[in-house]
C-alpha cells in the first residue's frame, strides 16, 4: 500500500469508530432521549405532578386591577426591596448650662483673606523643540487658536513670561508679577 491510501484507510477507521461511540451512546441514553421531528423547533416543558397544578402559565388578572399602595415619604429607597427603614429617633436630651446673657453671635460665610489668587494662564504646553549644538530650548504654547514659541525669559502673548522649561513642565509668570503657574505638558 503506498502511504497516501494507507492515511485515508487510518481516517475511514477513525471516523467509523466515532460513530460508533455515537451510536452506543444514543442508544444507551433511554426512549425519553430521542426526539421525534414534530419536537425540534419547540422548547419541552417539565409535567407537573400529578394534582398539581403548573404555576407557570396562571395569571391573576384581579392582582392587576387592585389598587396599590401609595409611596411613603423621601426615605423609600426603589433599589432596596423590603419595608422602608424606621425614621432615626430624637436625640436624648443633654444636661447643659443655660447661656449666656448676651447678643447672640450669628457665624456668616467664611471671607478669604488676601487678595484673590490670579486667574490661570489659559495657555496650553503642547510641545518641546531642542536644538542640539546651542542646547536652545524651544516651548511650543498654544490657546486653541493660535500657536506660540518661546525660549527661557521670553514674553508670550504680552501678558507671560516663560521662566524655566523643563522636560515635562514649563513654569511661566505674569509679567505683572502676580503669581506663576507650571504648565504640563499636554501633548494636543
Amino acid at each position: 500500500m503506498d502511504p497516501k491510501t494507507r492515511r485515508q484507510a487510518a481516517i475511514l477507521a477513525g471516523l467509523v469508530a466515532v460513530l460508533a461511540v455515537v451510536v452506543l451512546y444514543n442508544r444507551d441514553a433511554g426512549p425519553g432521549a430521542a426526539t421525534s421531528p414534530a419536537d425540534t423547533g419547540r422548547a419541552r416543558r417539565p409535567q407537573p405532578a400529578a394534582g398539581v397544578e403548573p404555576a407557570v402559565d396562571v395569571v391573576r388578572l384581579d392582582a392587576l386591577t387592585r389598587d396599590r399602595p401609595a409611596p411613603e415619604g423621601t426615605l423609600r429607597n426603589l433599589f432596596r426591596f423590603g419595608p422602608a427603614p424606621a425614621p432615626p429617633s430624637p436625640p436624648a436630651p443633654t444636661a447643659s448650662r443655660p447661656p449666656a446673657a448676651g447678643p447672640p453671635v450669628v457665624a456668616g460665610p467664611a471671607v478669604p483673606e488676601g487678595p484673590a489668587p490670579p486667574p490661570p494662564i489659559t495657555l496650553k504646553f503642547i510641545g518641546l523643540v531642542e536644538q542640539a549644538p546651542s542646547r536652545l530650548k524651544l516651548a511650543v504654547l498654544s490657546d486653541g487658536r493660535s500657536v506660540f514659541y518661546g525660549s527661557e525669559g521670553d514674553t508670550i502673548e504680552g501678558r507671560y513670561r516663560i521662566e524655566r522649561i523643563g522636560p515635562e513642565s514649563i513654569e511661566m509668570a505674569y509679567l505683572d508679577g502676580r503669581g506663576r503657574q507650571t504648565l504640563r505638558l499636554s501633548g494636543s
